[in-house]
């Protein structure tokens, strides 16, 4: 990106956001942080004012609030959009809400940057998104075919949209490690939706680098996933507790839950490359892109093999030892 670039962040108060105002403050940037959470902004203000000054922009707002986000973005450079109601089971008893959010949100965001001339765009999505079973999982998928259109809906403008898909993020607010943790803390039996679970896994720091990478390589349009290792919820679970018999209470899938995620659908497989450690998502409207556009893509990844099928976490599992590495290595435990 830019050398000393204007960068907006939505949602910045929560694990993902705060760790990237972090890292671009820490870059030279111009930081906006833009948040409803008056609490969480505060407290980034706290922790950054003494050593960054004025180079830390507070917005207190909310995205459904168009006019709002369109004077945030003011001579804004990127945006990062983090803001979204991600909890699955909340989403599933307040879906209205999870759709004004999730969804007209992030249309009032491609709005708003297109009319104030932002550079780039990039979307935080999750593997939820993919093949839906639940109302954050659907609104996070409806936000990113909205980002993809807006690549080609709007014109000759220069504003450029992609988005990057999560998998768990280990750690984060509300992760199920913390619930692992406070439970042993309390020496009560961890909690198991299903000894079948699978999920997709990876760090607060590889989140922040597939945000990174997304914006200074998209051409427009491109999903980008994180190449990311995969394990059971009994894996995790016996890694945490530091025994395989550890003493477990199974709960029962919550609404909106699935045993297993994915992160490219059997579809998307024929027109995803991998380059770098990165799964990248060719656009299906490429065909109705501006020609230059198409050119780009050709020429970047037309000769790259595509993937030869979906991919699903509750295949190639990692082992516990590789489970044990990560989380030690990180200091999650």
């Amino acid at each position: 990106m830019i050398e000393n670039s204007r960068i907006l962040i939505t949602g910045a108060s929560g694990s993902i956001g705060s760790g990237l105002v972090e890292r671009f403050l820490n870059e030279g940037h111009v930081v906006c942080a833009f948040d409803q959470n008056e609490d969480g902004l505060f407290k980034l203000d706290q922790k950054h004012r003494s050593e960054f000054g004025d180079r830390l922009k507070l917005f207190n707002g909310n995205i459904r609030d168009f006019k709002r986000l369109e004077k945030a973005l003011e001579n804004v450079n990127v945006v990062f959009h983090c803001a979204a109601l991600k909890h699955v089971y909340l989403s599933e008893y307040n879906p209205f809400e999870a759709t004004q959010t999730n969804i007209l949100g992030v249309n009032n965001l491609i709005e708003a940057a297109v009319k104030t001339g932002v550079e780039k765009v990039v979307f935080t999505s999750s593997d939820k998104a993919v093949n839906p079973s639940s109302t954050m999982g659907a609104t996070k998928l409806l936000g990113e075919r909205l980002i993809t259109a807006a690549n080609h809906h709007s014109g000759r403008h220069n504003t450029k949209f992609a988005s990057v898909r999560f998998g768990n993020v280990l750690n984060t607010n509300g992760s199920v490690l913390h619930i692992f943790k406070r439970q042993l803390e309390k020496k009560q039996p961890l909690t198991i939706t299903s000894t079948d679970m699978t999920r997709y896994f990876l760090t607060e720091s590889q989140s922040i680098d597939l945000c990174v990478e997304a914006a200074e390589k998209m051409i427009g349009g491109e999903i980008f996933i994180k190449k990311m290792g995969s394990c059971s919820i009994m894996q995790l679970a016996e890694v945490v507790s530091g025994k395989p018999d550890f003493e477990y209470e199974v709960i029962g899938m919550k609404p909106g839950e699935k045993p297993f995620e994915e992160l490219v659908t059997e579809t998307e497989s024929a027109r995803t490359v991998l380059v770098d450690g990165y799964y990248i998502i060719i656009p299906d409207t490429l065909n109705i892109l501006r020609s230059d556009i198409i050119e780009k893509y050709q020429n970047l990844y037309l000769p790259l093999p595509r993937l030869e099928g979906a991919l699903s976490s509750d295949t190639e599992l990692m082992s516990v030892d590789e489970i044990d590495s990560i989380l030690h290595s990180n200091n999650f435990l």
